[in-house]
């Protein structure tokens, strides 16, 4: 027993530490207050140096895929990076689809991975996985840990990574032996990544040429992508639209960087985006695009998107550019930085503007709102828009922050919510995951506890991780999820009824009774079946507290529209099932 005090107390002194102690000491360092996780055998010496910490909070989900996207929603809305902790083998690969979720929407997070001890890696041994190998495609960079004394360089190195130039997910690879052994704890002053070095700021000449062409031009058009949210350049992306009497529409990652009730915004663009919005870009004379990668969803037919306009492109990532879309500006920086010096050229020589000619512009984009083509649905059942509409309308001075999963409510969600700020309209853009938004709502109630979070979701996407109501239940963090149920798999029923002559293959779908699961689970649940039942319900969700499963009976065949159809150009829209307006 004295030779063990002896030891320990050696330890201290020395500050020789286990790999596992020295991993939580690095998050401690990289200011990680939460994480979340799920334990395994090759990792329980970490879970043991968790069990004495009162630094580190940990939040045990059911589901590995839950506790990345749960990390994802954390870093949407806290800008910070969403930290996870899994096991070696199925517990890695699990999280694979949270990994490539983040990914392809560009936010920080970082995924320590356990595995099999160093001799034992290509043995096939028990629960071993070559998760470098996997996550290779769709993470932006990953570590196979070798040598304990190199664990607080790789940490420090992935949250720098993470976190710079166009965010993204790291996995850090960590096997057992490693955990265990011991070294002396050195925590990196600098980082040395030669070959890493983002581009912040643009070339001084584009950035000179873009704003002459917006000042020029007579009728541009600025769209806004998630970039602007990575880069925080909100104010500076205002100031200029002002200043330059310039409209600006939005990507489905980027609701809220610009007011959605200002006179100038467009809203939503691309293939269930606005009808007005479409028109704009395809008859604007320059396109001024930041921080998006002209995903074929906003851009319809390629040939002929914006095809008579003159192109500007500002992204952090020199992939994006040209990549989709040929453009005449390329400028590699920083949203931000690029705005900014833009904004003080503009500020510096006051060049002119023909702000009488972009009026007529706005005119023009007037005209196309107030000419739209109604939307026609008719059904006797309960409408799923005029419950987000509701729902919208009741909670917004709440300034909650709202989530969905994939679908078509997801759509009708982003038509119908109006975000004056960022980061309140969290979604699944480019992998378009089912099963995302209630996970990511969890993080999101740990990162912003007292904030109204509410999922909005199907009930096909609210059994991908239903699971989670556990999680919510033992932690005490009060989602509401509000479930449109309409008995199928929505969006893809909605494809299949017009492009596959109504063969509704494998899209009609049985739940189970939510009320019940949510009570199984020890929450709250509630059923909506008419329109005056919305208010009062949607009351007691909120005043209760507590995790909540709203369980809202919907007319089975209302369809999302405006509707792009793939391959059309954006103008080209269908307005109601038998109404396509060019």
């Amino acid at each position: 027993m004295g030779g063990t005090e002896t030891k320990q107390q050696t330890n201290i002194n020395t500050n020789i530490l286990t790999g596992a102690q020295i991993f939580l000491e690095c998050l401690k360092k990289e200011g990680v207050k939460e994480i979340f996780g799920y334990p395994g055998g090759v990792i329980l010496s970490i879970y043991e140096a968790l069990y004495n910490d009162h630094d580190i909070k940990h939040y045990l989900v059911r589901h590995e895929q839950a506790a990345v996207h749960a990390a994802e929603g954390y870093a949407r809305v806290t800008g910070k990076p969403g930290v996870v902790l899994v096991t070696s083998g199925p517990g890695a690969t699990n999280c694979i689809t949270g990994i490539a979720n983040a990914y392809y929407d560009g936010y920080p997070i970082v995924v320590f991975t356990g595995q099999v001890g160093v001799n034992q890696i290509g043995n096939d041994a028990f629960q071993e996985a070559d998760i470098i190998g996997i996550t290779r495609s769709c993470c932006k960079h990953n570590y196979l840990v070798k040598d304990v004394k190199d664990l607080p360089r790789i940490i420090k190195e992935a949250f720098h990574i993470a976190t710079t130039g166009k965010p993204g997910p790291v996995v850090v690879d960590m096997p057992k032996d490693i955990l265990t052994a011991s070294a002396d704890f050195v925590w990196p002053e600098n980082i040395k990544l030669p070959g890493y070095n983002p581009n912040y700021n643009g070339h001084p000449k584009q950035t000179t040429k873009a704003l002459e062409l917006l000042c020029e031009s007579e009728r541009p058009v600025i769209i806004a992508g998630g970039g602007i949210v990575a880069s925080q350049a909100m104010e500076e992306l205002k100031q200029l639209a002002d200043k330059l009497h310039v409209p600006v529409t939005n990507t489905l990652m980027a609701k809220g960087v610009y007011p959605e009730t200002d006179e100038k915004s467009l809203g939503m663009l691309g293939m269930h985006g606005n009808f007005w919005a479409n028109h704009a870009v395809t008859n604007c004379d320059v396109l001024f695009a930041i921080g998006t990668r002209f995903n074929d969803r906003i851009t319809g037919c390629l040939k002929r998107f914006a095809r008579d306009a003159q192109i500007i492109h500002v992204d952090i990532d020199p992939c994006s550019i040209n990549k989709n879309v040929k453009v005449d500006i390329p400028i590699i920086g920083d949203a931000k930085n690029v705005l900014k010096a833009m904004l003080e050229e503009f500020n510096n020589n006051t060049p002119e503007i023909h702000y009488e000619v972009k009026q007529s512009w706005l005119e023009q984009i007037n005209e196309w709102k107030n000419k739209r083509p109604k939307i026609e649905q008719h059904t006797d059942k309960l409408s799923s828009i005029t419950v987000i509409q509701k729902i919208y309308e009741y909670t917004k001075d709440f300034d909650p922050i709202v989530t969905t999963e994939v679908g078509q409510h997801q759509m009708w969600t982003a038509q119908l919510w109006k975000c004056d700020k960022p980061r309140r309209f969290i979604t699944s853009g480019g992998l378009g995951t089912m099963g995302f938004g209630f996970p990511a709502a969890m993080g999101i109630s740990v990162a912003d506890k007292g904030r109204l979070v509410l999922n909005i979701a199907g009930d096909g996407s609210i059994q991908m991780n239903i699971q989670e109501l556990a999680t919510c239940v033992q932690y005490n963090l009060p989602v509401i999820n509000v479930i449109i149920n309409n008995g199928y798999l929505g969006m893809v029923r909605q494809w299949q009824e017009k492009l596959y002559h109504q063969h509704y293959s494998e899209t009609r779908i049985t739940g189970p009774d939510f009320v019940k699961v949510a009570e199984a689970y020890g929450a709250r649940g509630f059923r909506i079946t008419k329109e005056e039942e919305i208010i009062p319900v949607l009351q007691q969700a909120i005043e209760c507290k507590q995790p909540v499963f709203i369980d809202v009976v919907v007319d089975e065949y209302e369809m999302v529209y405006p509707w792009v159809l793939a391959g059309n150009p954006i103008n080209k829209m269908l307005m109601s099932n038998n109404c396509p307006v060019n």
